[in-house]
C-alpha cells in the first residue's frame, strides 16, 4: 500500500514543505520585533519566493542574497519574489560559498542591522523543528516507511525526530554522491533517531536539477494515470526511485508507504512550453 500526503495543495506560493521550513525562522522574527528577513537562494530558487511571499504575508520586509551575477533578464522565480517586494541582491559565486561563514554572516547583520537570518531553503533547528509538524496532519501510525525527497535534509531529520519507533525514514536524494558523505550536513548527525533513516542515491538522473526526457516521460505518465504533478528536480525522482523500489521487491510484503509531496511545482515554468502536459 502506498498513499501520497500532498502538501503541494497547502498554498499556491509557500507550498509543500516550505511553510513548515519558514514557520518558526518567521515566528522568531515576529518576536524579535525584526523588521526584515534575510535568505539565501539561487536564481530557481523556490526557497526565495516562498521566504518573500510569507514576509509579506506576516508584514515583513525581505532581503535575497542571489547566487551569481545580475543576470540581463531575471528568471520567473526573481521576477515573483520582487514583485512580494524582496529586495533582491547579487553576490559572487566565490562570496555565495561562504553563505555558512560566521565573518561573512556578521557582515550581513551589519549591511542590514535587525534583520532575521535564515538559512539557504530554510535549513537549520527551526526548519527542522517545524518539519516535524508535517507528520501531525495524519495517522502516521498507519505507515512502516515514510519516502521523501532530499536535498538539505531538512525535511528529512523533521520526519525522523516525528516519526514512530519502528518506522523506517528514506530520502531519496536529489543530489549526486550525498548518500556517501552525509557528513557534510552536521545537522544530520543530531537528530537521535538517525538509525530510522535511511538515504537512496540512485535516482539523481545525473545530478541536482538534471533532467532527461525519460524523467518528463515518467512525470507525464504519473499526472496521467493519478492526476497528481510533480517536479523535475525533487518530487518527480521521490515517485520514480519509490516505484522502481517497489518494482525491485525491495519493501516487505506488508509494508505502507507513505510519500511526502514536498511541492516546488514552480520549478516546472523554468522548462519549454509543452515538456509537460500539466
Amino acid at each position: 500500500m502506498a498513499e501520497v500526503l500532498r502538501l503541494d495543495k497547502i498554498h499556491p506560493v509557500i507550498s509543500g514543505n516550505k511553510w513548515f521550513k519558514l514557520k518558526y525562522y518567521l515566528e522568531n522574527a515576529l518576536q524579535k520585533q525584526s523588521q526584515a528577513i534575510l535568505t539565501f537562494g539561487g536564481p530557481y530558487s523556490n526557497h526565495i519566493i516562498a521566504a518573500a511571499c510569507a514576509a509579506r504575508e506576516t508584514g515583513l520586509k525581505s532581503i535575497g542574497i542571489i547566487r551569481g551575477e545580475r543576470p540581463d533578464a531575471l528568471s520567473h522565480m526573481l521576477q515573483a519574489a520582487l514583485q512580494y517586494g524582496m529586495d533582491l541582491q547579487f553576490i559572487s559565486r566565490e562570496d555565495y560559498r561562504k553563505k555558512t561563514e560566521s565573518s561573512f554572516l556578521n557582515q550581513l547583520s551589519l549591511q542590514y542591522p535587525g534583520a532575521t537570518l535564515i538559512p539557504e531553503g530554510g535549513a537549520g533547528i527551526d526548519g527542522i523543528r517545524g518539519c516535524e509538524e508535517i507528520l501531525q496532519l495524519v495517522d502516521n501510525s498507519r505507515y512502516s516507511h515514510i519516502l521523501c525527497a532530499m536535498g538539505t535534509a531538512t525535511l528529512l531529520l523533521g520526519l525522523a525526530n516525528a516519526s514512530r519507533q519502528q518506522q523506517e525514514i528514506i530520502g531519496i536524494s536529489a543530489l549526486k554522491g550525498f548518500d556517501k558523505r552525509p557528513a557534510d550536513v552536521p545537522y544530520l548527525l543530531a537528530s537521535e533517531k538517525i538509525r530510522n533513516c535511511r538515504i537512496i542515491g540512485d535516482y539523481h538522473f545525473g545530478g541536482y536539477a538534471r533532467k532527461s526526457p525519460g524523467l518528463f516521460k515518467f512525470m507525464n505518465e504519473l499526472h496521467g494515470l493519478t492526476g497528481i504533478p510533480t517536479d523535475f528536480v525533487y518530487t518527480a525522482k521521490l515517485f520514480y526511485g519509490t516505484l522502481d523500489m517497489i518494482k525491485k521487491g525491495l519493501f516487505p510484503r506488508d509494508s505502507r508507504l507513505l510519500l511526502i509531496h514536498s511541492g516546488g511545482l514552480q520549478g516546472n515554468c523554468s522548462l519549454e512550453p509543452g515538456i509537460l502536459t500539466f
